[in-house]
This record gives structure tokens, sequence and C-alpha cells, in this order.
């Protein structure tokens, strides 16, 4: 059976400082049990915000780095979540009832992507 990964792209500039709601942490939490006792989840995590991080750039034989945050990202990954699926049809159907506990003030938009095998 395939896997999917799901890049959960939030933007860092109209979400909450706080990070998510009580609410929404136990809605999440409560979908990512159905979808693990259904054998689709593998793994999945959200991810620390871009000031915590750091981009490793190579271009023209150099490497640059530089430290979060980065400004001129708008939107960034969040987190992420790696599902087998019998097909893309359900892997775009548990992203979408993914991105419907979140409340209507979120900007969340997830790339859902098919994990290359071999």
């Amino acid at each position: 059976m395939p896997r999917y990964l799901s890049l959960v792209r939030i933007d860092e500039t109209t979400a909450p400082a706080e990070g998510p709601s009580e609410a929404l942490m136990q809605r999440m939490g409560e979908l990512i049990e159905e979808i693990t006792k259904a054998g689709v989840m593998l793994d999945t995590a959200g991810l620390t915000p871009t000031a915590d991080g750091t981009r490793v750039h190579w271009e023209g034989g150099k490497i640059s780095v530089t430290d979060g945050p980065f400004t001129e990202s708008k939107e960034v990954v969040g987190g992420y979540a790696i599902m087998q699926c019998k097909d893309k049809a359900e892997a775009l159907e548990w992203t979408k009832r993914f991105l419907k506990v979140h409340e209507e003030f979120w900007t969340v938009t997830c790339e859902v992507r098919e994990i290359a095998e071999g």
C-alpha cells in the first residue's frame, strides 16, 4: 500500500502566539487516535516555530546557514503526517478531516504527496 506525506503548512503571522487551544488539541488527538486505529497513521508531529529553526542552503557550490525566524516566509511547515492509505483519495479524505478540526481563524494548508518507493 502506498505511503503519503502530508506537510502541514501554517501562516505563523496569523497563528495564535500561545499555540493551539486545548479544545483543538483534544479534537486533533481524537482524530489521530482514530487514524492510528484504522492502521493509516504511521507517524505525525508538530514542529517548533521557525524562530527555533535553521536553514542550510546549497547554491553555486557554497553552503550558507541562516538562523530563524524566516521573516520572508509567510507560510511555513508546522508539522507533518505520514499515512499508509489504499490510494490518494483516502489520504486526501483523512487530510480534510484533519483540517476541519481547526478553528476558523487558523490558516492551514496541507500538501499531500505520495512517498516514492525504491
